[in-house]
């Protein structure tokens, strides 16, 4: 993403708690500062871009934050994948302090980062949107605008939900084709042509499940708060966490060599 936007003209400041994070940004061309305060105080625009609902907080608030350093009309844009309460919450603080927050986790993976080819799946103020837009399209081949603040995380919540139950079920269904003797590639190749295609299925390699457990914990806080009973996505939270020891251990390869 940086990369990106650099190529695409834009002058980035960069902070990180990772050494090797912030010397990487510099070689590639970023100002490296100590604090999301410093990014924000010569930034008109802000992208956090951290894992957790807790770090996603930690980096807004606080003397070092960056709603202490932005000055009015700053827009934040908070590209983490996080609970839809939390960047309510952020933001109304935001509002009161004058600054824009928009909500625009971002899909597709590592991979469509280093193309340049992420989906942004945005909520907050269309006009905000519209100032961010050029700067989006350096690292996203695709936009879509879901609605108010919350709205991005929700369509992220509900993607990832997909693609994990998708995730479980192919693990499930190859140990099932493998018990038979069956080419697992060569059934893969058939299914693409068939009504049991998915882009788990396509992009088997790139699927991970390392944010599958948080993903997870996510759509289920959604539930909790929405009084709902959905004891199948309570079964894929607890499966994931299997899932991903397997896929790390080449148990299901539904791919050729």
């Amino acid at each position: 993403m940086l990369g990106h936007l650099l190529d695409g003209g834009f002058g980035v400041t960069v902070t990180d708690v990772d050494n090797d994070a912030r010397a990487r940004a510099q070689a590639r061309g970023a100002k490296v500062v100590k604090t999301p305060a410093e990014v924000a105080a010569i930034s008109d625009v802000v992208f956090v871009a951290v894992g957790f609902d807790a770090e996603a907080a930690a980096v807004c608030h606080g003397e070092t934050g960056v709603f202490a350093g932005a000055g009015p009309g700053c827009i934040v844009v908070i590209n983490s994948t996080v609970s839809p309460e939390l960047v309510r919450d952020l933001g109304r603080e935001a509002a009161a302090l004058g600054l824009v927050l928009l909500d625009i986790p971002i899909a597709r993976g590592a991979g469509a980062a280093d193309d340049g080819t992420l989906l942004a799946l945005a909520g907050g103020d269309p006009a905000a949107l519209d100032q961010v837009r050029p700067m989006l399209a350096t690292f996203c081949s695709d936009i879509a605008h879901l609605g108010e603040i919350g709205h991005g995380q929700v369509a992220k919540a509900i993607n990832n939900l997909l693609l994990w139950v998708n995730g479980v079920a192919l693990i499930e269904a190859g140990q099932l084709a493998a018990s038979t003797g069956i080419d697992l590639p060569k059934l893969r190749s058939a299914l693409q042509m068939s009504s049991g295609r998915s882009w788990a299925l396509d992009e088997w390699n790139h699927v991970s499940f390392t944010w599958a457990l948080k993903d997870m914990q996510i759509v289920l806080e959604m539930c909790d708060r929405a009084s709902l009973s959905a004891p199948m996505m309570g079964l894929v939270k607890e499966q994931v966490k299997a899932a991903r020891k397997i896929k790390l251990e080449g148990g299901v390869d539904w791919t050729a060599d």
